[in-house]
């Protein structure tokens, strides 16, 4: 196999891989539980060749601490586990999504990495719109996924893969089944898409058509908890932006102020709280979510140090989960917040651990964000936009986890363990961030004469 023919073998690889923790629920709509893990075990043994075939270099320095305390805390989680047989499939399936996400990272480089993110985003852009498009012209009603016997009676909507409101504007749930998650998804890709675009790293047509289609496509969502992140996301560049013009030496002010806004924004969701909720036409109760946090809660303070055993994805067969978030004839089977979920399950131990895989990630993307890099012989090079994307992506993903235990599963703790492998490389090596190969120009969001 020719040099050209294997590496657009390993990127395609990754892309599915990524499709795959992105857009899981497609597969399980499509062709059920059992071929999904059919096709979740060809993604593991991927990542093993794409590891395998580049061999990349790793030292213990290089390796983020805080991930190996979380696993190995969640390992022992089994001993003292309500439930130690499903512990152990769960550590057994995060142990494989981590192995994933560090082989598609240090395997690729992070320049390879956002190549294959950005091919997985458009298939599940793509696909989505044109899955709505034929549930809305040829179905015509809400479609249910395949595999399942649901029985006779009327069923939640949340039962169905999509409910036919393409024509309606909305909310379209798009092959993911979940409007959230599809939000989710396109925010990530305007993020990528638009800083790629600004750093020369896609050609100005086709970046410029995809932003659009993932713009689409969020606004299509009508998801309040992604609106209200992306609005978070806005803030995080803003102050990357700022602190990049203002250099090392001024962004003392730029700490003071991003600590100022955020004590103000505190008080005004404490004031205003009832009146935002108006607006996004979402109860008092969150959808649900108060019942369900006050039920983790009270679990958690049962087990406070360290939890009733991990579990990632609740499993409605065990106790305490059974049941334990009911609404409207629906089983939730997630706390709806990562960390209350950490909390719960792994307690104040685990939690620990998790804050420190979380706050050790966001740290390093900062400073990769704002700093100037360096080349091979230690000189300042221009910043590059597509340097913000770790810290806007992960700052979406903890938005997320507010809200939802995405981060703890799937494409949430991938892109988690991704960042914060990806860019504890890159805290022990001069080499900038590189743009995408089809670039012609390069672009930059700020100037770079300041320099550190």
């Amino acid at each position: 196999m020719t040099i050209g023919r294997r590496r657009a073998l390993e990127g395609a690889v990754a892309t599915f891989a990524l499709f795959t923790v992105l857009a899981g629920q497609f597969w399980r709509n499509l062709v059920g539980w059992w071929g999904f893990g059919v096709i979740a075990a060809l993604v593991v043994l991927g990542a093993v060749w794409l590891w395998t075939s580049r061999r990349p270099s790793l030292t213990w320095r290089r390796v983020p601490k805080s991930t190996i305390a979380f696993l190995l805390i969640a390992a022992l989680s089994i001993i003292w586990s309500n439930y130690p047989a499903t512990s152990a499939l769960a550590l057994a399936i995060t142990l494989a999504t981590t192995l994933t996400g560090v082989s598609l990272a240090l395997s690729l480089g992070w320049h390879g990495f956002l190549r294959a993110l950005s091919g997985a985003l458009k298939w599940v852009l793509a696909l989505s719109l044109l899955f709505e498009l034929w549930v809305a012209v040829f179905v015509r009603e809400p479609l249910l996924p395949n595999f399942v016997d649901y029985g006779d009676g009327t069923l939640p909507m949340a039962f169905y893969w999509s409910r036919a409101l393409l024509f309606h504007g909305g909310p379209i749930e798009g092959i993911v089944a979940s409007r959230n998650l599809l939000a989710m998804a396109s925010l990530l890709a305007i993020i990528l898409f638009a800083c790629l675009l600004a750093s020369g790293g896609m050609r100005r047509a086709q970046g410029i058509g995809w932003l659009v289609t993932a713009g689409v496509v969020f606004v299509l969502t009508r998801s309040a908890t992604v609106i209200l992140v992306s609005v978070v996301v806005l803030a995080a560049l803003g102050f990357a932006l700022w602190a990049r013009r203002v250099g090392p030496e001024g962004r003392r002010r730029v700490y003071l102020t991003a600590t100022a806004v955020l004590a103000a924004s505190v008080a005004l969701l404490a004031i205003s709280w009832n009146a935002i909720l108006a607006v996004f036409g979402k109860g008092e109760d969150l959808t649900g979510r108060l019942d369900i946090w006050a039920s983790v809660v009270e679990l958690a303070g049962q087990r406070p140090v360290l939890g009733w055993g991990w579990i990632g994805y609740w499993a409605p067969w065990v106790e305490p989960y059974d049941g334990l978030a009911v609404r409207k004839g629906v089983e939730y089977l997630q706390a709806h917040n990562a960390w209350l979920d950490v909390w719960m399950q792994l307690g104040i131990v685990g939690l620990v651990a998790f804050a420190s895989v979380v706050a050790g990630a966001l740290w390093r993307s900062w400073f990769l964000a704002v700093d100037r890099p360096m080349d091979e012989r230690g000189r300042l090079t221009p910043y590059s936009a597509a340097a913000l994307i770790p810290l806007l992506a992960l700052v979406a993903l903890i938005g997320q986890s507010l809200a939802e235990s995405r981060l703890l599963i799937e494409s949430g703790w991938l892109l988690l363990i991704a960042i914060a492998w990806g860019t504890k490389q890159r805290q022990w090596s001069p080499e900038p961030l590189p743009s995408m190969p089809t670039a012609r120009r390069p672009r930059r969001f700020a100037r770079p004469e300041a320099r550190p």
